[in-house]
């Protein structure tokens, strides 16, 4: 298995911030020259190089600082650029992508001998998607390569879901911010690999696992990986701040007095309504609890939380609900290893 090393600490740069702005033809001119460029999706932020060139690929890691055991997902313009990249595609990947591509939906195949292993850190499966953003969709067109694009922030941080959030995190580390506006749905997308040409559920994502089945049947779920993961997303601690988050019981408002001030209550609906006035900050993923909403709002608030004098954020799980168990999945993975109801 061919491994690379990423440095843990990131290498300092005195590189200008990069120019965002909405032109295609020079975003498609740097990638061909190897560069970096954020890109949008649907979804989140993409840090985009050509996913066919290794040396602009190991440029990803090393702006995201990104361990070399993450693998990354290639983005192209439509279904048969995707299935060009992959030595087999299973009747049920075919179905799928027919579904719900262009969209929130990344399928992990045996990859053709071409794609590059350090794209998939060693594995022999490669992860697809066709996005849905009109400005990514022209760019990729204008392009004979796909795109590796991982989210465009340092890794395990918060996901971007705008220009400016790549702006503030890896300004200086990309060559050019394709700005498309705030992500329409706001979590990354959902990944479905493959084991005996059965679908089998690697990330929850966007698109609703229900969808899923309606075509698939059943899904088995294997999310959650200790090490060497198959997708991005499966580590126990990821989109996390560098605030700590405490997950509460709305009941257990006991528990505020425990926890040193100041605090901000990052809620949903009316579910923390007997915290609010006894708080220092109030943000609200969706104040008429609204899944949809909060699935759009929810990196850019829990990037919110983790600015100003604040101490830690607490939070607490959504109520019932398909995209609420999404949302949770990421609340859980921000909040580890600090996701029982007493701070330490």
């Amino acid at each position: 298995m061919l491994r690379y090393f990423v440095a843990q600490t990131a290498p300092t740069t005195d590189k200008m911030p990069a120019e965002t702005g909405t032109d295609i033809e020079r975003a498609a001119l740097l990638l061909k020259a190897g560069k970096l460029v954020a890109i949008p999706t649907e979804t989140v932020y993409g840090l985009a190089a050509d996913g066919l060139n290794e040396q602009a690929v190991l440029s990803i890691f090393k702006a995201k600082n990104r361990p070399d055991f993450d693998p990354l997902i290639l983005h192209v313009s439509g279904r048969e650029a995707a299935f060009s990249l992959a030595e087999y595609v299973p009747v049920k990947a075919r179905l799928l992508a027919d579904a719900f591509w262009p969209g929130p939906l990344t399928l992990v195949l045996p990859k053709k001998a071409h794609v590059p292993f350090v794209v998939t850190s060693g594995l022999d499966t490669v992860g697809l998607r066709v996005p849905n953003h009109p400005l990514t969709l022209s760019l990729l067109k204008q392009l004979d390569f796909p795109l590796a694009a991982p989210s465009a922030n340092p890794f395990g941080y918060v996901s971007p879901t705008t220009a400016q959030h790549v702006l503030d995190n890896l300004g200086d580390k990309t060559d050019y911010i394709l700005d498309g506006g705030p992500c329409t749905l706001g979590i990354e997308s959902t990944i479905i690999g493959f084991e005996n040409d059965e679908p089998v559920l690697l990330r929850k994502g966007s698109l609703k696992k229900s969808d899923i089945e309606k075509i698939t049947g059943p899904l088995k779920e294997k999310i959650n990986v200790s090490g060497n993961p198959k997708a991005p997303g499966q580590l126990a601690a990821h989109y996390s701040p560098k605030r700590k988050i405490v997950i509460a019981e709305p009941e257990n408002i006991g528990l505020l007095q425990t926890l040193p001030r100041p605090v901000t209550l990052l809620t949903f609906g009316n579910l923390f309504q007997a915290w609010e006035n006894r708080v220092d900050r109030v943000l609200n993923l969706s104040p008429e609890g609204n899944l949809a909403e909060a699935a759009r709002t929810f990196y850019g608030l829990l990037r919110e939380a983790d600015q100003g004098p604040e101490s830690l954020i607490v939070t607490g799980y959504l109520p019932a609900g398909e995209m609420a168990e999404v949302i949770n999945d990421r609340l859980q993975r921000a909040a580890f290893p600090f996701k029982n109801t007493s701070h330490e």
